[in-house]
């Protein structure tokens, strides 16, 4: 068995040892980019051994100008079927891309993954834009997160013509006003809920209590990769993305002491301490005034609860661009009130959600 190598170092050196030497050798003249970005676990670093049973192996990119694509995709495809060889440090150059078990072994989903595209064709495909043209603050809020953290992870092995950075440049992060109106979207979830984890309970509902506690928990996660203008992963890799975030180390074991609890009210106690942390840190960014740190009592019942929600009002009032002005909810981007990943990976699906704003 192949000794394991991360995915992305592993197809980095797939390009530079033997895939660059053939395309210099058999297309001198050619401008292109080439590296790894987009899906899969290796993209954020996050593989391991156990990522090594299905759709891993050598894999990247190469986006060819526009006007040689259908020129050269051919002839590129050709020449590494010719030219490559059946194994790279253990690893071989073909296998197998399944979506399902009933797709398994069958031959034709056995091929190298070397895959040739333009630039425009894999944003269009991947998250359903020009990537050269403006964008506008609804493609934005369309756009799930995972995607912008994909195509401005992993890593660009060449680039030629300088174009496949700057597009990274583009997406590196939400323009401002989009990202005020996250902000203010985030808050508003938090403060909607933070009153049911004590109500549930109060009235003997110490399983509805949990799992809301646990919902207001995912709100303040994704609080803090706004804060600390990071892109969240999907689901599967939300709370290892999140332990990458400064706040993380001061705020987990908050969270797995909410999560731990087994009676109401000691769950309010640590979801308040959770409260005046992030509290905390949003202030640090200063956007707007300061947050009052109180957490206490809900109207008159024994709950725990934020007392500043003029923060939404304030963090609203800093937006100048007039689209996003002109929204009148606010239920933020699609990952703030999507929970579905069928939905955020089908980007026809996601592109309808436009109409929200």
């Amino acid at each position: 068995m192949a000794e394991f190598i991360k995915g992305l170092e592993l197809s980095e050196r797939f390009y530079e040892e033997v895939v660059a030497d053939i395309l210099k050798t058999n297309f001198p003249r050619l401008r292109y980019s080439a590296g790894l970005i987009g899906w899969g676990s290796e993209i954020l670093g996050f593989d391991d051994t156990q990522s090594t049973d299905h759709n891993y192996g050598l894999r990247f990119y190469v986006f060819l100008r526009d006007e040689d694509y259908e020129k050269y995709f051919a002839q590129i495809n050709r020449v590494l079927d010719e030219n490559l060889p059946a194994e790279f440090y253990g690893f071989p150059t073909v296998f197998e891309i399944v979506a399902n078990d009933d797709q398994r072994n069958k031959r034709e989903n056995f091929r190298h993954q070397i895959v040739i595209e333009t630039i425009n064709k894999h944003f269009l495909r991947y998250l359903g834009c020009n990537p050269f043209e403006k964008l506008r603050a609804t493609d934005w809020l369309a756009f799930p997160e995972h995607k912008l953290l994909g195509v401005t992870s992993g890593k660009v092995f060449s680039d030629e013509s300088g174009e496949l950075e700057s597009v990274r440049r583009k997406f590196a992060y939400f323009p401002n006003d989009v990202w005020l109106y996250l902000l203010a979207a985030q808050w508003t979830k938090i403060f909607e809920e933070q009153a049911f984890v004590g109500r549930c309970g109060q009235v003997g509902d110490e399983l509805g209590s949990a799992l809301i506690a646990a919902r207001q928990i995912k709100n303040l996660m994704r609080l803090g990769f706004l804060i600390e203008r990071k892109y969240a992963p999907y689901s599967k890799w939300f709370g290892s993305g999140f332990s990458r975030l400064n706040c993380a180390g001061e705020l987990n074991p908050v969270f797995e002491k909410v999560l731990q609890a087994c009676a109401w009210r000691e769950r309010d106690n640590f979801l308040a301490k959770a409260y005046r942390i992030v509290i905390k840190n949003y202030n640090n960014l200063k956007i707007t005034s300061p947050m009052n740190e109180e957490v206490s009592g809900y109207f008159s019942r024994p709950f725990l609860a934020i007392k500043d929600e003029s923060v939404v009002g304030k963090l609203l009032s800093e937006i100048t661009d007039e689209e996003i002005k002109s929204i009148e909810h606010s239920l933020g981007s699609v990952n703030q009130f999507v929970d579905s990943n069928a939905l955020l990976n089908d980007v026809s699906l996601t592109q309808k959600l436009k109409s929200l704003y």
